[in-house]
């Protein structure tokens, strides 16, 4: 099976192309592949599929072998991909995924995509669209771990998240990532951003659902500059830099919640055969 190693700031994922449907989704295949030792080494598999309401499908399957609705890092190196094979030689596209269809424009240079500018879609903040276990929106709520209490704002840019915004020190952020990503308070897990602001700069360091520690994560990202808003600590209508250990994402909300949009690299690290 031929592939292709990309990454977004470092967050990084073996592509394939699905087109006829026969490439393996299952879960003990996705983990092989994606283990560092014994496979490629990735975060998650992207899978470029034909589409009957958009360009084309992404799906999108994390180390651990579950499920990932959306991936923002991993939807700018498709559509590089889709790019710079020559599958639609427009800077314009759109991509089907599990959390709706995206609008994309790509930056090019010599040829080829560096860079992709996305529209995410409107943010969703009441708990039953996030899910999350109870009523309303869960902003700067009080979230009890292992005898401490947290304050999280939760966020799904299709897939879950929880800002944090408190003080805590590298130890405290290593320890407490795992465990609050898999609460009781989340029915389907989440991804778990914890946030410092600096100089007007969101500095995040994320645990990823189905991946552990990520150099990065657009959805992340875009969630992060959300909840900034909320609290006051970004400006919405604007765009924000997030950074990120890979590196930098600019994320802007609009300022009626109705769209956000991330703008990041793409690259292609190598192609093999398996």
């Amino acid at each position: 099976m031929r592939f292709w190693k990309y990454h977004g700031l470092g967050n990084d994922f073996v592509l394939v192309e699905n087109f006829d449907g026969s490439v393996s989704k299952d879960p003990d295949h996705v983990r092989s592949v994606c283990h560092r030792r014994f496979g490629v080494g990735a975060d998650g598999i992207l899978y470029l599929e034909n589409s009957e309401k958009a360009d084309f499908t992404m799906r999108v399957m994390n180390s651990d072998g579950s499920v990932a609705e959306m991936c923002g890092n991993g939807i700018r190196c498709l559509a590089k991909h889709v790019y710079d094979m020559g599958h639609k030689k427009e800077e314009r596209m759109t991509i089907e995924t599990l959390a709706g269809i995206m609008n994309i424009k790509l930056d090019v240079e010599n040829g080829k995509a560096v860079a992709a500018t996305v529209e995410m879609g409107a943010p969703r903040l009441e708990c039953r669209d996030i899910p999350v276990n109870g009523e309303g929106k869960f902003i700067d709520r009080a979230i009890e771990v292992e005898g401490r209490v947290l304050h999280g704002t939760a966020v799904s840019m299709g897939n879950p998240h929880l800002i944090i915004f408190d003080d805590l020190s590298d130890q405290d952020v290593e320890s407490l990532g795992p465990v609050v990503h898999a609460h009781h308070l989340f029915p389907r897990r989440t991804n778990v951003e914890f946030v410092k602001s600096v100089d007007g700069i969101l500095d995040v360091r994320v645990y990823e659902r189905g991946a552990g520690w990520t150099m990065a994560c657009g959805t992340g990202a875009c969630a992060t500059a959300v909840a900034a808003g909320l609290l006051g600590k970004a400006p919405f209508g604007k765009e924000v830099q997030v950074r990120l250990p890979g590196g930098s994402l600019w994320i802007k909300v609009s300022e009626d919640l109705s769209m956000v949009t991330m703008r990041g690299p793409a690259a292609l690290v190598f192609e093999g055969r398996m």
